[in-house]
């Protein structure tokens, strides 16, 4: 059977998102405090998954196939239960990474199992988790799929070398989106967002995390290894955007409705919303500028205490088998993780699904690659000083 794409009429990154700053997660990561940490040796229970054949998944809403005819049915997830004879409770409740962290974070800190074997969230924030110790090592040994498959420029992330506790879900690009019918020309550069006649009409995404990678690659900063330098001399320069009346707003994924609406001829955008809003108006472009642009995950990790680690590795490497990825691609249309999935779409008899295999935005070319960085990690004893400013210039 063809895979058949479909997009979901709302991105799931258009939920509400955290600024990457809440008062929890100051408190616990940004001071340090040294009883949240959980050493190695206290973060395994006892495996149940040899007699206890099932799993809990929580994920956020709209990011996973479902089935036209029955929409709680989601077919991938379907065909791991038949292929593994494992049951899985797929619980779509993360809205937020701050509000979930607030959740989860009391049974975490105290060394309590959480009733989750498995979890999804933006990968700046798996590195609080990684770094406070919250998140079991995986055992590649049963994940041979995604030691085959996953995207090198994913593999080693500087919050989890290696991806020991981490494996991406999805991955997406945060780069400039515009209307090139409306602005009459093409955006090439970051600095292109600060041109005379777009004055008013930019918009800057206002969490913290999404928006700082973008900015200083635009000052020609290697992402991988920034300062705090280099975020201050950002904060600066937005500041005299502020002033000069260049920015209209800073927004969270509601730049969709502006940059759509034509308020805003260009924006801060992400790769996966841009897909869908190009099937409305092709006019909309999505440019990964000269400098470069940020490449990002949310990723699948294994909370402390989980009964059931075997079934959640398991089903991990489920996703990454080239054939599963490109169904689960069809339908999100974020950045594969997994690059072989492309010659599965390509190969479609669907005229349509095989022609997303073309998409820079789901399959990036070479030379787009290679202006793809994954950023630093804001280090959590500087968030709450660069929160604090960062959320003073957008408004919070």
């Amino acid at each position: 059977m063809p895979l058949l794409p479909k997009t979901p009429p709302i991105s799931r990154r258009t939920l509400l998102r955290g600024l990457g700053g809440s008062a929890a997660l100051g408190a616990l990561a940004g001071c340090g405090v040294p009883a949240a940490y959980v050493a190695p040796g206290d973060r395994a229970a006892t495996d149940r998954s040899a007699t206890e054949p099932r799993l809990t998944w929580a994920n956020w809403p709209l990011y996973i196939d479902t089935d036209d005819e029955r929409p709680s049915r989601r077919p991938t997830l379907a065909a791991f239960e038949k292929r593994s004879g494992i049951s899985v409770e797929y619980i779509e409740e993360i809205n937020d990474n701050d509000e979930f962290f607030g959740k989860i974070s009391p049974s975490l800190m105290n060394h309590q199992p959480t009733d989750r074997d498995l979890i999804v969230i933006s990968d700046w924030m798996c590195g609080r988790f990684v770094w406070l110790g919250w998140v079991q090592e995986m055992d590649r040994s049963r994940q041979p799929n995604v030691t085959a498959h996953l995207d090198p420029l994913l593999r080693s992330p500087a919050f989890d070398p290696g991806r020991r506790f981490t494996v991406p879900w999805q991955s997406g690009i945060t780069g400039i989106a515009y209307n090139r019918r409306r602005l009459g020309r093409e955006l090439r550069h970051v600095s292109d967002l600060w041109a005379d006649d777009l004055k008013g009409r930019v918009t800057l995404l206002s969490g913290l995390d999404e928006a700082f990678a973008l900015l200083m690659l635009g000052n020609g900063v290697d992402v991988t290894d920034w300062t705090a330098d280099d975020f201050h001399r950002i904060c600066d320069q937005v500041e005299r955007q502020v002033a000069r009346g260049q920015i209209r707003r800073f927004t969270g994924n509601d730049y969709i409705k502006d940059l759509s609406g034509g308020d805003v001829l260009a924006c801060q955008a992400y790769s996966g919303d841009v897909i869908q809003l190009q099937a409305d108006d092709p006019d909309i472009e999505f440019v990964v500028p000269e400098e470069g642009a940020e490449l990002w995950a949310e990723s699948l990790m294994i909370p402390n205490l989980a009964g059931h680690k075997a079934n959640a590795e398991r089903l991990i490497d489920h996703y990454y088998r080239p054939e599963v990825a490109a169904e689960l691609a069809a339908w999100v249309n974020y950045v594969c993780p997994v690059p072989a999935a492309r010659d599965v779409l390509a190969s479609s008899g669907d005229e349509e699904t095989a022609a997303l295999a073309e998409d820079p935005l789901i399959f990036p070319d070479d030379a787009m690659r290679r202006r793809l960085a994954i950023a630093r990690d804001i280090p959590a004893a500087e968030r709450t000083e660069f929160a604090k400013r960062w959320n003073g210039i957008v408004g919070v």
